[in-house]
């Protein structure tokens, strides 16, 4: 019970790091494949320097090639999403990006004969309806389905992979070990798709040297190792729909840092949001 409780407060304080992340982002204002490079490339010195300073052993082939797939599927992601914002509007890829949840639990439902009880879809439904009430009217408006769009909803496939393999992954090895060995397998994959774009990675303005780094030690650093250690104690499926918070997160961290407004359907949005995360997770 008390490792549970930790495992839900690692998961409050993971939702919280990265719902900075677009907030990061736009400080950053560099291409999307870049600021998703810096991303890991900050964080893997520390956990490097962590994992060799406790000495872990290395994982068994089977579980390293699934931390390694870990590392792609995130790097996948990141690409795919950032890509996706340059070519739709922030608000549509929002929205189809955070349909993760449902993959995630079709994919628990399938490959991990998890059963999901009823609680789990209403819970889930009352989430994503409050995302759109978050996302706003735009976000269905302008839903068109270009070519950010398919990527947005690509990243939402990758990104569900993720959590599944980080949940299959954390069965017999320790948080650190998944998080170095996925960290660095996704910068080296980042960095070879930089160069071969031709994106410069040098000649940042301070603010934007700033923003990455605070992307990769508040969001990933600090957010995802307190995620996947909660992904060691939770399942996939209650996890996926708990980091649908981090829209709450990031809109009311938006009003003093952005200077944005919250109106009433976002704030009736973020209420059915923690809702739907309330009954996913309660355990009657």
């Amino acid at each position: 019970m008390k490792q549970t409780r930790l495992a839900y407060a690692a998961l409050a304080l993971g939702i919280l790091c990265i719902g900075c992340s677009a907030l990061f982002v736009k400080f950053a204002a560099v291409p999307g494949t870049v600021s998703a490079f810096y991303r890991l490339f900050f964080a893997a010195p520390p956990l490097l320097v962590a994992w060799l300073w406790v000495r872990k052993p290395l994982p068994a082939r089977h579980d390293l090639l699934l931390m390694a797939a870990g590392g792609v599927l995130f790097a996948i992601d990141l690409s795919l999403w950032n890509a996706g914002l340059l070519l739709t509007s922030a608000a549509t890829a929002t929205l189809l990006a955070n349909n993760a949840p449902i993959w995630v639990g079709l994919g628990a439902l399938i490959f991990f004969r998890e059963r999901l009880a009823p609680r789990f879809w209403l819970g889930l439904a009352l989430s994503l309806l409050g995302m759109a009430l978050i996302v706003g009217s735009s976000g269905w408006r302008d839903l068109r389905l270009n070519r950010g769009d398919l990527l947005a909803i690509g990243a939402s496939f990758f990104y569900a992979a993720y959590l599944l393999t980080t949940q299959k992954a954390r069965v017999r090895n320790d948080t650190l070990t998944f998080m170095t060995v996925s960290v660095v397998v996704g910068a080296v994959l980042l960095l070879a798709v930089n160069l071969g774009l031709g994106f410069t990675l040098t000649g940042f303005s301070p603010r934007s040297w700033w923003g990455l780094v605070g992307l990769a030690l508040v969001s990933h650093l600090v957010g995802w190792l307190a995620i996947n250690y909660a992904l060691g104690h939770l399942k996939a499926s209650a996890v996926s729909v708990s980091l649908l918070a981090q829209a709450v997160v990031t809109a009311l961290l938006s009003i003093p840092l952005l200077g944005e407004t919250l109106g009433a359907a976002q704030t009736v949005g973020g209420l059915l949001v923690l809702s739907g995360i309330y009954l996913v997770n309660s355990r009657k």
